[in-house]
């Protein structure tokens, strides 16, 4: 359910910042893809990092 809620609050951006004909807040490559996986990814590795030092 967490993916379908990221899904429409991205679509929510997208629409509203081309509506006001800003620039998208990310880049619309497959860098900034790779980009937002790297830093879902770090908070993953910090989670299960974390996890051995508490």
């Amino acid at each position: 359910m967490q993916i379908f809620y990221a899904l429409i609050a991205g679509l929510s951006v997208g629409l509203f910042f081309s509506w006001l004909k800003l620039p998208l807040p990310a880049p619309p490559t497959l860098v900034g893809i790779v980009g937002a996986a790297g830093v879902f990814l770090g908070s993953v590795l910090f989670r299960t990092v974390s996890a051995y030092f508490h």
